[in-house]
């Protein structure tokens, strides 16, 4: 069931780093910090607030944050530390059914990417094809590393965003 906005409002930190502690990856100090910014308006507001939190951080937390996102596809390697959240994103997205050659190009290409940025390839998949993800991989690999890394974090804003939707269950914008 997903939490009103009233409901996070009025939580205490741990309820609210519980709710939202998931939102970004294995990274549950973005949502301690966004409870001291209560009480929020609106949904762009507790997005803005999360987003900024990444945005200040400085280059060393926001790597651990890169970091602890998993590789695509790779069920091979962190079967078992995949987080709810990746295994339906990517599930949504058709990687857990790729041909044995899309898997090998997917291996092939999460490799490449990871020695040649040191940290995983990161996209919101929720609404991309099989096809789409593998050319956005084979296309950015090139990329200068730290344009990538702005990437990566543009990329986890937009994965935090869908995950908040998800979580959050947010009144329906008045017109202007």
């Amino acid at each position: 069931m997903p939490y009103s906005l009233d409901d996070l409002n009025s939580m205490d930190r741990a309820a609210f780093v519980a709710a939202l502690g998931a939102v970004f990856e294995e990274s549950p100090w973005v949502a301690e910090a966004a409870w001291d910014k209560r009480p929020f308006a609106d949904a762009a507001s507790l997005r803005a607030v999360m987003t900024d939190i990444v945005r200040n951080a400085g280059t060393e937390r926001q790597r651990a944050l890169i970091l602890s996102h998993p590789d695509l596809a790779d069920r091979a390697s962190r079967p078992a530390t995949l987080t709810a959240f990746s295994q339906t994103e990517q599930a949504k997205a058709g990687l857990n059914e790729l041909t044995d050659e899309e898997a090998q190009e997917q291996r092939d290409l999460n490799r490449a990417y990871r020695d040649r940025f040191g940290f995983p390839f990161i996209m919101a998949v929720r609404f991309s094809s099989k096809p789409e993800i593998l050319a956005a991989m084979r296309e950015r690999v090139a990329n200068d590393p730290e344009v990538e890394f702005g990437r990566a974090l543009e990329e986890i804003y937009k994965i935090a965003g869908f995950r908040l939707d998800d979580l959050v269950e947010f009144p329906p914008s008045s017109p202007s």
